[in-house]
């Protein structure tokens, strides 16, 4: 017979999440995958380097209030790893963001796109050469076959569309913002010993203060925020979703999982840009399609199971 746990003794479905690494990776996938849609619709209209500042300073004032105890009590924690706290602001708050945006105002979605699907190989190739962490044989081959399935959708199923792109210094720029991030991915399973809201408020409230000098920069070029219906919606979504709710996401995913087999779920990124592109642009479902994400569901799964005793 089985008993009943009495309803103070479940786990809230908060906590529930907390303990999902694959859903909480896929959400994540999606949120970044609107973050590049609709920074690639706003550039000309909002500045990039004034967007990535109001969404990291907007992230903080929005956790500070839930995270004030945990930052207290943390505080001596914080002092004793600052300069680690510090690099985790910079690469995967600051800089990163700074250039992705930026790039995003000089290239297309589809090479952003494209060029997203190699996030992976950077956070492999960072684990390598700064802990000697190397991939796995389960890894490798997970991470190129959905790589394939991620290039089987950008290219709409015809390979002979990658000769036809043309890369610029947007490109370049977007590359060295996953480059970046490879590192924060890297180095997140090292972070010191505090709760996941005192990490995330103090490096989004740091990385918003290393973006002053470069927004003061674009102010006295004449690139400056205009406040109307469409820079607010963009504010309030990049705040919430690929801000907050995803670097939440990802932290916690790393810590359950590890950065090598969380990795992959960065091939979901352009698949959701692609079903976002059959749901709100009109674009219809095609065979390659359903065979890339197939390729990329499968690669997943290959790359983020645990590994074996002979791996």
């Amino acid at each position: 017979m089985t008993v009943a746990h009495p309803p103070s003794l479940r786990p809230s479905p908060i906590a529930r999440m907390a303990n999902q690494p694959y859903l909480m990776l896929s959400l994540m996938s999606l949120f970044w995958a609107g973050n590049i849609v609709l920074g690639r619709y706003v550039a000309g209209h909002i500045p990039p380097f004034a967007l990535t500042f109001v969404r990291w300073g907007g992230t903080f004032l929005l956790l500070a209030p839930f995270a004030w105890q945990h930052l207290q009590r943390d505080w001596s924690v914080i002092k004793r790893h600052l300069p680690l706290l510090l690099v985790l602001a910079f690469t995967g708050f600051a800089a990163n963001n700074a250039l992705s945006y930026w790039g995003l105002q000089h290239t297309q979605a589809l090479n952003a796109l494209l060029i997203q699907s190699s996030g992976p190989l950077f956070v492999a190739l960072w684990s390598l050469v700064l802990f000697g962490i190397r991939l796995t044989w389960a890894q490798t081959v997970g991470i190129a076959i959905s790589l394939l399935g991620v290039l089987i959708i950008i290219l709409r199923g015809n390979l002979t569309t990658l000769s036809a792109i043309e890369f610029n210094a947007g490109d370049i720029m977007f590359a060295a913002a996953l480059s970046v991030f490879g590192v924060y991915s890297s180095l997140i399973p090292q972070r010191p010993p505090m709760h996941p809201l005192s990490l995330i408020t103090f490096t989004t409230g740091a990385g918003a203060l290393m973006l002053v000098p470069l927004v003061g920069w674009e102010i006295s070029t004449g690139d400056t925020l205009t406040f109307d219906a469409l820079t607010v919606a963009t504010i309030v979504f990049v705040i919430v979703f690929p801000s907050t709710l995803a670097y939440l996401f990802f932290n916690r995913g790393i810590e359950l999982i590890g950065p090598n087999r969380a990795a992959p779920f960065f091939h979901l990124v352009p698949v959701f840009g692609s079903a976002m592109a059959i749901a709100f642009l009109g674009e219809k479902p095609k065979l390659f399609h359903l065979i890339g994400y197939v390729l990329v569901l499968a690669g997943i799964f290959i790359a983020s199971r645990r590994a074996s005793a002979r791996d």
